[in-house]
């Protein structure tokens, strides 16, 4: 089923919407929070949290790009969960490992203007991206938006694992230098 005539089964309130959904973007939504999550039924309850978001949210929203959207929901749920599993025991999980190494470039969120910040750096990493080769790009947003291993993720752009690891250190570090250059404290 095309996008648009699942967003309108949506819009009609038809629970025909969230089948599809699954259907289409089930295994999309589930290796997004599988990356995550440790455990396969937190996973599997953050994906299904995703379709209750994307029914509440449409309308009065109409996503451009569906995949995308239902990525967006199913990361968020599933990096909150993960925060609140994290409170309750530490461990050394993928997620913790991606979100260290961007840790340098990132700058601190806990000042009050916090959520003006958020908005003006995400832009500066946007444009800092789209300016990136299509590859550095491409990896760029795998291992930090999706959070796929670099063991996994080296191969499928044709890389070694250091190899891959060596294009990401020196990203973060032009990405530190221009966000220190246009005044973002990291």
């Amino acid at each position: 089923m095309e996008d648009t005539a699942i967003i309108d089964l949506y819009w009609a309130r038809s629970q025909q919407a969230i089948a599809e959904s699954e259907r289409k973007y089930g295994p999309y939504c589930h290796t997004i929070a599988r990356r995550i999550l440790d455990r396969e039924e937190d996973a599997e309850e953050c994906v299904n949290d995703t379709w209750l978001r994307a029914w509440n949210a449409m309308p009065p929203q109409r996503p451009g790009v569906l995949s995308a959207f239902f990525g967006r929901l199913t990361r968020n749920l599933s990096l909150d969960r993960w925060r609140r599993l994290r409170a309750a025991k530490r461990g050394g999980s993928q997620v913790e490992v991606a979100l260290h190494e961007l840790e340098d470039c990132i700058p601190d969120r806990r000042r009050p203007d916090e959520c003006l910040e958020a908005v003006e750096t995400a832009a500066l990493i946007s444009a800092f991206l789209r300016r990136q080769p299509e590859a550095d790009r491409v990896l760029f947003i795998r291992r930090y938006f999706h959070l796929e291993r670099l063991e996994e993720l080296a191969p499928r752009l044709g890389l070694s694992t250091g190899q891959a690891k060596s294009r990401l250190h020196r990203m973060r570090q032009r990405l530190r230098v221009e966000l220190e250059k246009e005044g973002v404290a990291v």
